[in-house]
């Protein structure tokens, strides 16, 4: 019976390379994937001169292992790099030499910015578009929950009256202005004339901010909620309009499928519709803005910034409004999405049960009855139909149809031609055999860390 026993040598002849195995998942992505190029993205963060940082690459490099490893705490995810062999030589750091404390990593993330991490991401798109990956011939859409790392009891409620009035009560106790002083005076706005005029003087100009990327602009589009003022009821108030978390601002109310309603994010894809499924757009939105709002900016943003012309885009019922629909046949895509019958009742007929007459601008209800114009809407952009109020009382069927005095109406949108293509798409083989829709599991491995 062997006895082991804890005596480790103080020097050993082994070496991290020998005792990483050739076919370990980290030397193939080493293989296939340089990521040198990252120094160039954020070169301007860094001066000339001064204390040597963490390389980027080791930087990137450690956001790629808590991607692969599902770690989002960075106290973990450098205990992780620490004990596995594999992670240490992904990173280039030997058995003796110590890895990057994990604050240094929230730091880096902060002074490179969003923008810095888009640009990893399209490049990866680029390479994997140079290797051939990407099909351009169909866009999928979808979207996931992604919780903040904050509870619902952390909010507060937005605007305090006491509390403001205590909060300037401290500030000015703790920071008494002295005697006889006088505010400072603002300065005049600048203009671009007062820079030339000093940059002829020999006075350098003001310093402008750079302009943000067509992608800073549209995730700054979708900061806040987007509500559509016809939907929107008078006596409604949501949550997030009155109550922020004081853990973590961003982070807005959502309802989680069979859990309570958290804290955290929507995150918005598109995905190539080839055998490799690349994500190619990734947006993240507060909580507060419907899964279905972002669809036609994305699908624009990303076939113009990858030159795609795709034919088809596909979505789940969430996706199916009528912009969400019209959009992509202005643009020349298919959209090949579910319709729900939004005006069904239950035990009802719905308007696919009424036959439109367009000679005589009227509906034929299923008792060969006319439903002629009756009035418009136009705020809500829709015609209205409604049958004579005598005829559909004495109708043997009224029961099944409505219950109104007054008769059935039906609703006919202005662009209804649109809703109509659609329903041509769902008699088509084509759409039996590929209504594909992007998983979970896909849809949950491109969630970004918050």
């Amino acid at each position: 019976m062997g006895h082991r026993t804890k005596q480790f040598k103080f020097f050993s002849p082994t070496n991290l390379e020998g005792l990483v195995p050739s076919d370990n998942f980290y030397r193939r992505l080493e293989e296939r994937l340089d990521l040198s190029f990252v120094r160039d993205l954020v070169r301007d963060c860094y001066e000339e001169m001064g204390r040597p940082s963490v390389d980027p690459v080791v930087f990137f490099k450690l956001q790629l292992i808590g991607f692969f490893e599902g770690i989002t705490s960075e106290r973990r995810l450098m205990e992780n790099a620490h004990l596995n062999l594999a992670h240490r030589w992904y990173l280039g750091y030997d058995l003796d030499e110590p890895l990057p404390d994990h604050s240094s990593l929230s730091k880096i993330r902060s002074r490179y910015g969003v923008e810095a991490f888009h640009r990893f991401f399209e490049r990866i798109v680029e390479l994997c578009m140079e290797a051939g990956l990407v099909d351009g011939e169909e866009l999928y859409f979808d979207a996931t929950n992604v919780e903040a790392n904050a509870s619902m009891d952390s909010l507060r409620p937005r605007l305090s009256p006491v509390a403001a009035r205590e909060h300037v009560r401290h500030v000015f106790a703790d920071n008494p202005p002295p005697e006889g002083a006088v505010p400072p005076v603002a300065s005049p706005p600048r203009d671009d004339k007062s820079d030339s005029v000093a940059e002829e003087a020999g006075h350098p100009p003001a310093l402008k901010a750079s302009a943000p990327s067509v992608f800073g602009r549209l995730l700054e589009s979708y900061r806040h909620a987007r509500r559509s003022p016809l939907r929107q009821r008078s006596a409604y108030v949501r949550t997030a309009d009155q109550y922020v978390s004081g853990t973590d601002p961003d982070a807005r109310p959502m309802k989680t499928r069979g859990s309570r309603t958290k804290l955290g994010y929507h995150c918005q894809y598109v995905v190539d519709g080839g055998q490799a499924r690349i994500i190619l757009a990734a947006l993240v939105t507060a909580a507060t803005v419907m899964e279905n709002s972002p669809m036609l900016d994305l699908s624009r943003w990303a076939r113009f910034r990858w030159h795609l012309r795709p034919k088809q885009a596909t979505g789940d019922m969430t996706y199916a409004t009528l912009e969400n629909i019209k959009g992509p046949e202005d643009d020349g895509l298919k959209a090949y999405v579910p319709l729900p019958d939004w005006a069904r009742k239950a035990g009802r007929y719905g308007p696919q049960a009424f036959t439109y007459l367009q000679e005589r601008d009227a509906y034929m209800c299923p008792q060969g009855q006319e439903l002629p114009r009756a009035y418009t809407r136009p705020t809500e952009s829709v015609h209205v139909y409604q049958g004579r109020p005598k005829v559909c009382s004495v109708c043997p069927v009224k029961l099944a149809c409505t219950d109104s005095a007054k008769g059935r109406t039906i609703q006919r949108p202005f662009d209804q031609e649109y809703i109509e293509r659609v329903q041509r798409y769902h008699e088509t083989e084509v759409w039996g055999a590929k209504t594909p829709s992007v998983s979970v599991e896909v849809s949950l491995s491109a969630a970004p860390a918050q």
